[in-house]
């Protein structure tokens, strides 16, 4: 009897299994969108814009454009007086060209200059701020807000890419706790979508950079800082 039974036991464990299975990836299908949404949507912490000092125009990353074009909507509307970009980043690599007599074609803030005044911002209303050794979020926060506050800005709106926007006020805050109001608001021509990001390529590796950078930020920091 026990060697007839063995067969319909293995049957209904195998039956049981297949269910389990069955059951986890409607599960995981039905909840990949919720939670991927969810990935996206954590990223992206903009605030309400409010009259400020200056608009700061964060460099570091990509799809600078749209943060040029925020910052100008930005002081169109009368949310900031002036429009700070940074830039001129060098290599060591470039520094090597550069002691070997290369020289660039034109100034570096050239073309952000001229996107600016063509949206309406005047030339007289952007501070230039040189932040050759900045590499990443937190180097460019400290040299431009250092430059920033020996200006006499008080208040500022960091507009920056969608899924950068927490971690860059995050740093900011951290770091000017008590010198700066700030605000982080994010472009809205910026092509990052938190509902779909799963479906492109550049903005998977978006995300995963941007998880990857907040892990090194808390690494170098220390996790007992964190709060």
């Amino acid at each position: 009897m026990k060697a007839k039974n063995k067969p319909a036991s293995f049957r209904s464990k195998l039956l049981q299994l297949v269910i389990i299975v069955l059951v986890a990836a409607l599960l995981l299908y039905f909840l990949s969108g919720p939670i991927m949404i969810m990935v996206g949507e954590f990223l992206v912490q903009a605030d309400e814009p409010a009259r400020s000092d200056a608009v700061v125009v964060l460099s570091t990353g990509i799809e600078y454009y749209p943060r040029l074009m925020e910052a100008a909507m930005l002081f169109q509307d009368g949310f900031a007086e002036r429009v700070a970009i940074n830039g001129n980043r060098k290599s060591e690599a470039l520094r090597e060209l550069e002691r070997r007599g290369f020289q660039s074609c034109c100034l570096w803030y050239e073309d952000a200059l001229r996107v600016l005044e063509l949206l309406g911002v005047q030339k007289e209303r952007v501070i230039i701020i040189n932040a050759e050794s900045a590499y990443d979020t937190v180097s460019e926060a400290k040299l431009v807000g250092e430059v920033l506050s020996e200006a006499g800005i008080t208040s500022i709106i960091l507009t920056t890419s969608k899924y950068h926007t927490r971690r860059a006020r995050y740093i900011w805050k951290k770091l000017f706790p008590d010198r700066f109001t700030i605000r982080a608001v994010a472009a809205r021509n910026d092509p990052f979508s938190p509902e779909a990001w799963w479906k492109e390529g550049r903005q998977v590796r978006w995300v995963l950079a941007e998880y990857g950078a907040w892990i090194y930020y808390f690494w170098k920091t220390g996790w007992s800082k964190v709060r």
